[in-house]
């Protein structure tokens, strides 16, 4: 049992807290350090009793067991705090994620469910997350430089790659309201879209929500863009801002596509991203439209500082922009870049098919799949013929 994490539990009700326990003694690795019944008393119980994990059960009271969350958190900085409902309330799950919960779950606790969470709990508290180079949720925002960058193309398989990770659960979100493709390049046919969730934001909770994405073969979970171009205009940042709150407590990672308009919710989308990938390419009209762009986020707080410019097609042509010249126009480093393969992508979009399915071992394949690597702090393993993965294309890569 050296490697269990030890975990106590709160709960008041004692049926409910009998079945937790049961749920938890069912699985190797978790070591049930303490219970208690009071949620008065629990964060004595942390304290005395020093465990990885403090799962609160906060159906007796949840005002109560919000304010615990906090006061653990406050005692026991090191122990990480999971929740569990029997309700799906958007409100409540907003509050205990606020609070400081690391994970929501919903009670009845299934062990399936459980073992996720703890896993990437486990990550958490081993500094050496698999999926994700931090705590909670991370948010990659995709945005163009012109149309036709190859944005939509770079989310698409973004998430795909993280998703083929186990231990990930990834969700994309298609913000290009009036023209998005997300779905054409899944070959999905959604049966709601964001317009849908919009519309029933007031009763929103995350059962609705989850109900409302479509899951790909790949394992994505994709909320597209509106069907009707009439419906764009019921979408506000306010609406906005409470899904992607709601989908950070289920997600490990959100991959955001915006459009090219640089509207009120691409800007939403921008700021609550944790990394912003800028598409480019090399040619004068993008690098210039990446200066302006840059010089109007000076004025967004940290934003210019998420900011990564990564170059996609290189190699497109003989009379790109140097990759010199580039970095010396746009003054910064680019992070990134995506070798060009016309005719695969070609392929890849007429059929519906994501990259590392259709062309697993293609160069552009590598290449994304090494970004995502980066963008979650992962190392860069070998192939089975010994090579580093895209190597060739993280020439400019910069130290960060």
């Amino acid at each position: 049992m050296a490697n269990a994490l030890r975990i106590a539990v709160v709960d008041p009700n004692d049926s409910s807290r009998e079945a937790i326990k049961n749920t938890l003694l069912e699985l190797d690795t978790i070591w049930l350090e303490a219970e208690c019944s009071r949620y008065d008393f629990f964060v004595d119980v942390v304290e005395q009793t020093s465990p990885d994990i403090a799962l609160v059960a906060m159906d007796s009271d949840p005002e109560r067991a919000t304010e615990l969350i906090g006061e653990v958190i406050a005692k026991s900085p090191d122990c990480s705090v999971l929740v569990a409902s029997s309700s799906a309330d958007g409100q409540l799950i907003l509050k205990s994620m606020r609070a400081g919960a690391k994970e929501f779950l919903t009670q009845p606790l299934g062990s399936e469910e459980l073992t996720s969470a703890l896993m990437r709990v486990k990550n958490h508290i081993g500094g050496q997350a698999p999926g994700t180079k931090g705590e909670g949720c991370k948010i990659f925002t995709i945005a163009g430089s012109t149309g036709g960058v190859g944005s939509t193309s770079i989310a698409v398989n973004l998430a795909c790659t993280l998703a083929a990770e186990p231990e990930n659960l990834v969700v994309l979100l298609d913000l290009d309201l009036a023209l998005g493709d997300a779905d054409v390049f899944l070959d999905a046919i959604p049966e709601y879209t964001l317009a849908d969730v919009a519309m029933n934001v007031a009763r929103l909770d995350l059962t609705l929500l989850k109900k409302s994405l479509t899951k790909h073969s790949s394992g994505v979970h994709l909320l597209p863009r509106p069907i009707q171009l009439e419906d764009v205009r019921s979408i506000t940042p306010d609406d906005l801002s409470r899904v992607i709150g709601l989908l950070k407590t289920t997600f490990t990672h959100i991959v955001i596509d915006t459009s090219k308009g640089y509207g009120d919710l691409d800007m939403l989308a921008l700021r609550q991203a944790d990394e912003v990938l800028m598409l480019t390419q090399l040619d004068l009209p993008c690098l210039r439209n990446v200066v302006r762009l840059m010089m109007s986020f000076d004025a967004e707080g940290d934003l210019r500082d998420k900011v990564r410019i990564v170059v996609n097609r290189v190699g497109q042509e003989s009379g790109q922009i140097s990759l010199k010249k580039a970095q010396e126009t746009l003054g910064r480093d680019i992070f990134w870049q995506i070798p060009n393969d016309y005719r695969i992508m070609v392929e890849v979009r007429n059929n519906g098919v994501p990259l590392i399915e259709h062309a697993p071992k293609a160069s552009i394949t590598r290449a994304i799949g090494d970004l995502g690597d980066a963008l979650c702090g992962k190392e860069h393993v070998e192939d089975e013929a010994g090579e580093s993965r895209g190597r060739g294309w993280l020439n400019f890569l910069p130290k960060r």
